[in-house]
Order: C-alpha cells, then structure tokens, then sequence
C-alpha cells in the first residue's frame, strides 16, 4: 500500500506541474520554447487544467489511502 501512495503521489505532483506548464503555454504566459505549436493556443490551456485537476485528485487520492491493516486470526 505504501508504493501504492507514493507512486500516486509522484504521478499526482508531474501531472500537476505539466498541467501547469500547458496552461501557461495555451494562455501564452509561459511561451517556450518560442517554435511550439502550443503557445497561445486556447485548446491546450483547457486540457493542462483538466490534467493539473486529475494531479490535485492523484495527490489526494494518496493522501488518503490508509496503511494496510494486518489481518487478525
């Protein structure tokens, strides 16, 4: 269960950040690099905030997972 929260928690933060970066990028806020097809394109800012909503998920997703219980006899 602990890998389990960890990796949830790795995926959570990396789709946070990128949803981030498209969202600068589809806005024309963060325009590198300066050739990407990206850059000021409204599409790609509405789909880095749908991922950085499906990070925020992940990381509370991770944050709420319990330790595995052992079992009683």
């Amino acid at each position: 269960m602990k890998l389990l929260k960890i990796a949830l928690l790795v995926l959570g933060f990396m789709a946070l950040l990128l949803g981030l970066i498209w969202v600068g990028q589809g806005t024309g806020y963060f325009p590198y690099p300066k050739e990407s097809f990206m850059i000021s394109q409204m599409p790609w800012a509405y789909r880095g905030a749908g991922l950085a909503v499906v990070g925020l998920i992940l990381i509370v997703m991770s944050r709420k997972l319990r330790p595995s219980q052992p079992r009683s006899r």
